[in-house]
């Protein structure tokens, strides 16, 4: 029965994203603003609702290490896998804002939470400091405003039209995520696969198939600048937002290996960056890389 459901989900997370990138690219052309700016905010914060789930709930029972470890997993997982599939898939150019503005911020952002977390801990103030994601929204709100004229035709539903496809894409996403992860942890525990192990991969790599999913298709349908600015966006979104939230509501206790992991999350953060400098393009050999190194990770998380 769990492999039926697992595929249930499967089958609301593809067609739930197909719904949902197709109304979040039609809400872009009506509302005249660039996709990657949508991507931004919109997608990144409704395909990261799954990991405010976990986080959240996580921090409110007191388990830390659940809170933030699914985090560091799912932002490196959508730095290497989402981006680097969608680079494998069809190489593309990255908005010129992302580059300037957002991928840096990133850097900026990751590192700052390595430096939070030197101490051991991520306290009440430093999660307050971290839930600067309310600015940052209201910069790109006002950058959305001011590049109004810079949308790009496509297919243009109705308002109401593609509020639903929104909605209904963005529930069926979130539930075919929930039942993709709940599923894969039982099948997991029956092949004797550890609680811990579970926890860094499937529990990580389930809260981030939105995100995987909805750029995946945002890609296939050449809208790669709504791709990725979902990764991009939601990697910012699940650091400042959910992180500074769990702390704000329960002050986290940091493990060493979590010190380790978000160190490895800047380093790809940065070689994201570097990647999409060079030549201005993401080419697909970059995005293989990106993916392999992501398998040397789980490797080394095994492991350990």
């Amino acid at each position: 029965m769990e492999y039926i459901l697992l595929l249930v989900g499967f089958i609301l997370l593809i067609k739930g994203a197909d719904f949902f990138v197709e109304g979040s690219s039609s809400l872009a052309g009506i509302l005249k603003v660039p996709s990657v700016i949508i991507g931004l905010t919109i997608v990144a914060m409704g395909t990261s609702a799954p990991e405010a789930s976990v986080s959240i709930n996580a921090a409110l029972a007191g388990s830390n290490d659940i809170a933030i470890s699914n985090v560091v997993g799912s932002n490196i997982f959508n730095g290497l896998v989402v981006v680097g599939i969608c680079a494998f898939l069809h190489s593309f150019m990255p908005h010129g804002e992302i580059l300037k503005r957002d991928m840096p911020l990133n850097i900026l952002v990751t590192f700052v939470l390595c430096l939070m977390f030197l101490d051991g801990s991520l306290s009440r103030m430093e999660g307050a400091v971290l839930l600067g994601m309310i600015v940052y929204l209201g910069f790109m709100i006002y950058s959305a405003r001011k590049n109004r004229e810079e949308g790009e035709p496509g297919k243009i539903l109705s308002l109401p039209r593609s509020l639903l496809y929104i909605a209904g894409g963005l529930a069926a996403v979130i539930f075919g995520g929930d039942l993709v992860v709940d599923k894969a942890c039982i099948i997991a525990t029956n092949f004797g696969v550890s609680q811990n192990f579970i926890g860094l991969t499937i529990i990580a790599i389930g809260t981030s198939l939105p995100e995987l999913v909805t750029s995946i298709v945002a890609t296939k349908k050449g809208d790669s600048g709504l791709a990725l600015g979902n990764a991009i966006g939601s990697n910012l979104f699940n650091i400042l937002f959910i992180l500074g939230m769990s702390a704000v509501i329960s002050p986290l206790h940091v493990l060493g290996e979590s010190v380790i992991d978000t160190v490895l999350l800047l380093g790809s953060a940065i070689l994201l960056f570097v990647f999409a400098r060079t030549g201005r393009r993401m080419t697909r050999s970059e995005g293989a890389v990106c993916v392999l190194l992501y398998v040397a990770y789980t490797a080394y998380l095994f492991v350990r």
